[in-house]
């Protein structure tokens, strides 16, 4: 059996990314899933330029039991930042400075764009609800 997951897109307009994940745990949990594939996203309305990354402006989410980190896809994966256990909480990075905004995909050698989750303490019937923002770069 595997843990039952759902990945929904909200939004997949020319600038925002709008996604909703869920997973109720069987205990096996996630390691390094893909949650963003920039490949899959919508290209650029106006120029037609597909998407190649995405900065994360807005986390909401809800754990039951167990939490989650996130990491941008890279030859070595860049940590993010990890969401605890037993803990709801919304992370708003989308007041940067010098007019920048969001955390950017910075992961060096190796970076496709794509976006990671792996569920950490993880037992049969935890859970976890995520709403992710982020902005899509051409």
């Amino acid at each position: 059996m595997a843990d039952a997951v759902t990945s929904q897109t909200i939004e997949d307009g020319g600038k925002n990314l709008i996604i909703k994940l869920t997973n109720i745990s069987d205990g096996s949990g996630e390691s390094a899933v893909a949650k963003i594939d920039v490949s899959a996203l919508n290209s650029n309305p106006t120029t037609g330029v597909a998407c190649s990354r995405v900065s994360i402006q807005r986390i909401w989410f809800s754990n039951v039991g167990m939490g989650f980190s996130l990491y941008w896809n890279a030859t070595s994966n860049m940590f993010i930042c990890q969401a605890p256990k037993d803990w709801s909480d919304t992370w708003d990075f989308s007041m940067g400075n010098e007019g920048k905004s969001g955390i950017p995909n910075n992961a060096g050698s190796g970076v496709n764009g794509d976006l990671l989750l792996t569920t950490n303490d993880h037992t049969s019937g935890d859970t976890y609800s995520v709403m992710i923002w982020a902005h899509k770069h051409y």
